[in-house]
């Protein structure tokens, strides 16, 4: 096991590093010019604005031939220095991720477990109820088969303007400041349940579509048809489906956790929720080579995480990645 743990950790600090490579580069094949952009909000004559121009494009190393660039980058990155934001200068870059991830644990965290729990649990009672799964899946399908803008403006409209039961707009109200107060804990929960709803949803549906079919598949394997010849009682036979089923399960929350920090920019957008994936949409439009890369970086590092739990899952609860290990025949 310690082979198999160092063998994936190197390939994970490859893989580390090329994609961040890539995260570095994916802002500088990008067409404009983001000092120009930082600029423009400032109206000065030409001749101050290229003097301007080239004071910042100095100060954030933008002016270096491209591989000193790229080594200044990773110098700094090795000290967790991420640059200054050029959109919210001159803010830190993990000072405005800092702020923007709590929103984002708070909303897809609880949406996922949640969907992933209830789906899998509903999805597995479909399976072996026929009754159920006349109401189960039909339910599921719909919610999977909507795309997440749709039904976010869907509940926006019907629960927020229609019944006028809850805000569409924040995090919380714009009339409060972020404080351990009862009142801004629940504007924060009002705000909160409209975007958590919408992510429950499909993610509900899909988690139970997944579980009705993959333990529909696992009841006419081999093995179970096998245990079934034998005389095992049903009970035993789906325990067996339910414990192969909930490996793939299991993959997809820690992939779905991985990518939490990615935060969900639809949602987020519709919603105006200030998380990561509103925050990464507005780098982009405006150029910000440096809160890009930080935005991305922490979607790297949770994607690699995710997956490093993935593996430490299956060696844990699969007894074939451990006989695989070892060398044993599986």
């Amino acid at each position: 096991m310690p082979r198999y743990f160092a063998r994936k950790l190197l390939i994970y600090a490859l893989t580390f590093v090329l994609a961040v490579t890539i995260d570095w580069l994916i802002p500088r094949f990008m067409p404009g010019d983001p000092i120009a952009n930082m600029l423009a909000r400032v109206s000065v004559n030409t001749n101050a604005a290229q003097v301007m121009h080239d004071y910042y494009a100095h100060v954030f190393g933008l002016d270096l031939p491209l591989w000193r660039q790229y080594l200044n980058f990773w110098g700094r990155l090795l000290q967790g220095d991420l640059g200054i934001s050029l959109y919210l200068f001159p803010t830190p870059v993990t000072q405005v991720i800092a702020r923007a991830l709590p929103y984002d644990i708070l909303l897809l965290v609880p949406a996922i477990l949640l969907s992933w729990f209830a789906g899998n649990r509903f999805g597995a009672l479909a399976a072996r109820n026929r009754w159920l799964d006349n109401v189960v899946s039909p339910v599921a399908y719909l919610f999977t088969a909507m795309p997440y803008m749709w039904l976010a403006i869907l509940l926006a409209w019907y629960l927020g303007l229609v019944l006028g039961i809850l805000p569409i707009a924040g995090a919380y109200a714009f009339s409060l400041h972020p404080a351990w107060s009862a009142a801004f804990g629940l504007s924060l929960l009002q705000h909160w349940f409209l975007p958590f709803l919408s992510l429950f949803l499909v993610g509900f549906g899909g988690q139970a579509i997944g579980m009705r079919n993959l333990i529909i598949y696992e009841l006419e394997a081999d093995y179970a048809r096998y245990l079934e010849a034998l005389g095992a009682p049903q009970r035993l036979v789906r325990k067996h489906a339910f414990g192969n089923a909930m490996l793939p399960q299991i993959t997809g929350l820690a992939l779905a956790l991985g990518v939490v920090v990615a935060g969900a920019l639809v949602t987020e957008v519709v919603f105006s929720y200030p998380g990561i994936g509103s925050l990464l949409l507005a780098a982009i439009q405006r150029q910000d080579y440096f809160l890009i890369q930080g935005c991305f970086l922490f979607i790297i590092i949770g994607v690699l995480l995710g997956n490093f739990i993935v593996d430490i899952a299956y060696v844990v609860l699969d007894p074939r990645t451990r006989r695989g290990m070892t060398g044993e025949p599986a």
